[in-house]
C-alpha cells in the first residue's frame, strides 16, 4: 500500500515535494488504532471506539481541508483556498478529490444523462484508472463533477451556443480555479485576460478598443456559459447589444 501511494503522489501532484508515503501521512498515527482493533473481538461498542483513534476524515469540512493543507501548502494552485468560494461554501478537498479510488467499480453500471451535443461533439475517455491519477485523484471527471452543484451553469450549457465543455473539448478549470483567486468568480485571469488566451484574435492592440471590455470584460456583451443567440451574445440581434450602452 505504501508503494502504492508513493506512485499516486508521484503522478497527482510531482510539483509538491513535502508528500509522505504511507497512510500516516494522512491519517495520522496508527498503532493506538490497529491494537485496539485486534483487541475488539467482534465488539461493536469497541469497533467504534477503534475507529475515533485514527483520522478518518469525518469531520467537518474546515478540519478535512486542513489535514490535506498540511503538505499541498506547498502548492501555488491551493494558497488561496482559505479565501475561496468552496471554502467559504463547507466544500472540503474530499468533497471533490478522492486519495484512493473506490468508486470504479460501481461506476459502470451506473446510468449517465447526456446532453444532446454529446452525440456530435465527443473527445476521447479514457478508463476511470487512468482519468483518476492524471486528473488531481478527482472523484468525477469535469464537468461531470462540477455540474453535482452547479445546476445552473449545467443548464447554460446545455443552451444551442455553448463553449465545448460538456462535449469533453474543454474543462472548467481551463477559466476557473476551484482553490480560489483574487478574482471573481474565481477566473484563473482577470477580465478579458482569461478569454484572450483562447481567443487570440481579439487580444488586439487595436486602434479603437472598446473600454468598457478592459474594465468588465467580455462578459458585458458575451454569457460566457451558454446562450441561444448567436456567438453567445447577451441579446437575440447585436443591434441591441450595442443598444444597451
Amino acid at each position: 500500500h505504501g508503494q502504492f501511494t508513493k506512485t499516486v503522489h508521484a503522478k497527482a501532484a510531482p510539483r509538491d515535494a513535502t508528500y509522505g508515503t504511507g497512510c500516516e501521512s494522512c491519517h495520522g498515527p496508527g498503532k493506538a488504532h490497529a491494537d485496539a482493533m485486534k483487541a475488539t473481538e467482534g465488539d461493536d461498542a469497541k469497533i467504534d471506539a477503534a475507529r475515533k483513534l485514527i483520522f478518518a476524515f469525518h469531520g467537518n469540512p474546515s478540519e478535512n481541508s486542513a489535514r490535506c493543507l498540511t503538505c499541498h501548502v506547498t502548492s501555488e494552485d491551493q494558497m488561496h483556498f482559505d479565501r475561496s468560494e468552496h471554502h467559504f461554501n463547507g466544500v472540503a478537498c474530499n468533497t471533490c478529490h478522492s486519495p484512493h479510488l473506490v468508486e470504479a467499480a460501481d461506476k459502470h453500471n451506473a446510468v449517465e444523462t447526456r446532453l444532446t451535443q454529446k452525440q456530435f461533439f465527443t473527445a476521447p475517455r479514457p478508463a476511470d484508472e487512468t482519468r483518476w491519477l492524471n486528473s488531481s485523484l478527482l472523484r468525477k471527471s469535469q464537468p461531470e463533477l462540477c455540474f453535482s452543484c452547479h445546476g445552473v451553469v449545467a443548464a447554460q450549457f446545455a443552451l444551442p451556443s455553448h463553449h465545448r465543455v460538456p462535449e469533453g473539448l474543454m474543462k472548467c478549470t481551463d477559466c476557473h480555479s476551484p482553490h480560489g483567486t483574487r478574482n471573481k468568480p474565481m477566473l484563473r485571469k482577470t477580465n478579458w485576460e482569461g478569454c484572450t488566451s483562447c481567443h487570440v484574435e481579439k487580444r488586439g492592440p487595436f486602434l479603437f478598443e472598446h473600454a468598457v471590455v478592459k474594465v468588465e470584460g467580455c462578459a458585458t456583451c458575451h454569457i460566457p456559459h451558454g446562450s441561444v443567440t448567436r456567438m453567445l451574445l447577451v441579446r437575440r440581434e447585436g443591434r441591441f447589444t450595442c443598444l444597451q450602452c
